[in-house]
């Protein structure tokens, strides 16, 4: 096993904040070493299983036992009060998809866990289909131990369509209607995936943009909980919880992806990486600029 790690190296509960830490591991021997319950927020992007340079193929029930004993382990690291957050495509076989998150479901469940939100993150570019529907959306399923989990909702509300509408009548009437922080995002994410022309894009083939991972770090955690990623490729989810000071920890089994995590939280510590801001409107090519103002 191949150990690359940030500078602040040790781990365990009592940890001071600022924890940073990605290995090259496979991530069921990484998981091993890590204490029960001490996870506040796991967040991944898995394999798909669709034979890309980066995973090899299996068949749809391996991938499932793979997937069987992570999940159990993650299920193990994290606090009771915590959120685990797993994104997924479809695996797709001679042009029959199968949508992992249903797959995925029965085993989530059976330890006891409780979906709190399917969100569909829509992008606008991708693959072109010929014989079905361009596939331009993937979902995150939101899981929770019980009922009292962490939930700040004003760190992510977004603009409302309205701002300035009043109430017509009654007790309130001429007081503002809705949240002057904005409204609630929906369980729908329109954020731009990372494609060549992304400013956060490096070699992996299907990076997760930070953008993404900052509402759920922000809505999710408190400062200084710990945020883990089982397959932190390029390292986007780690970057997400240190831009919010928060504990990050992960790891992958690709040498050149934790090269370039690490490259990356480098450059975010010394407030020179460049990502995408939160809330930035989508590019529209009919507006003057993109509408980027």
């Amino acid at each position: 096993m191949t150990t690359i790690d940030a500078p602040q190296l040790p781990l365990s509960t009592d940890q001071p904040p600022g924890i940073e830490r990605i290995e090259c591991a496979d991530n069921l021997e990484f998981m091993a070493g890590l204490d029960n319950e001490s996870v506040q927020l796991i967040v991944t992007s898995l394999p798909y299983n669709l034979g890309k340079p980066y995973e090899a193929k299996s068949s749809l029930d391996s991938y499932l036992e793979d997937q069987t004993a992570v999940i159990a382990e993650c299920v193990r690291l994290l606090a009771p009060t915590g959120s685990l957050c797993w994104q997924v495509g479809n695996f797709v076989d001679n042009g029959e998809i199968v949508p992992l998150d249903a797959v995925l479901f029965p085993i989530f469940r059976s330890h006891g866990l409780q979906m709190r939100n399917r969100i569909v993150w829509h992008f606008g570019h991708g693959l072109h289909s010929s014989k079905r529907l361009s596939g331009r959306y993937e979902t995150i399923n939101w899981w929770t131990k019980g009922p009292d989990y962490t939930w700040h909702l004003d760190p992510i509300r977004v603009p409302s369509k309205y701002p300035n509408k009043r109430h017509f009548r009654g007790p309130k009437a001429g007081q503002l209607s809705g949240n002057p922080l904005g409204k609630n995002p929906s369980d729908v994410w329109e954020i731009p995936n990372v494609k060549n022309n992304h400013i956060e894009k490096t070699i992996h083939p299907c990076q997760f943009p930070v953008e993404l991972v900052e509402r759920l770090v922000l809505s999710m955690t408190d400062p200084d909980d710990l945020v883990f990623d089982p397959y932190a490729g390029v390292g986007s989810t780690l970057i997400a919880a240190r831009k919010h000071g928060r504990g990050a920890l992960g790891c992958d089994i690709d040498a050149d992806y934790v090269a370039i995590a690490l490259e990356r939280l480098a450059q975010l510590a010394a407030g020179e990486l460049r990502t995408r801001p939160m809330g930035k409107p989508i590019y529209d090519p009919s507006k003057p600029n993109g509408g980027h103002g």
